[in-house]
């Protein structure tokens, strides 16, 4: 799914979702019910965002969001691959230990 600010939120073959495009105030909004409405048909949340070219705060915020849904739901989920500027604005906001992320090298 997408909007017309060029992210998207597919879910592959293997029931992970990617995240492709800049995350913005201006493209979370939308995005933030898409994903909702993907997670619904998935147990387990996994989500790959090597594909994001470009994060601000708002971005974090819609991580969040996807995690307090996703513990509403009693469905495990992690964030793959996050981009070095992503997991730079979340250890200054000290979410680090919140946030279940992971970077590969």
């Amino acid at each position: 799914m997408s909007d017309s600010h060029g992210i998207v939120l597919k879910r592959r073959d293997d029931g992970s979702f990617a995240l492709t495009g800049s995350l913005s105030f201006k493209t979370v909004t939308a995005l933030r019910n898409q994903g909702i409405d993907l997670f619904n048909a998935s147990d387990a949340l996994v989500i790959d965002l090597s594909e994001v070219q470009r994060s601000d705060s708002a971005g974090v915020a819609l991580l969040i969001e996807w995690m307090r849904y996703a513990q509403s739901q009693d469905k495990p989920i992690s964030y793959l691959n996050t981009p070095s500027q992503m997991l730079a604005i979340v250890r200054a906001s000290s979410l680090d230990s919140i946030l279940p992320l992971s970077r590969s090298e």
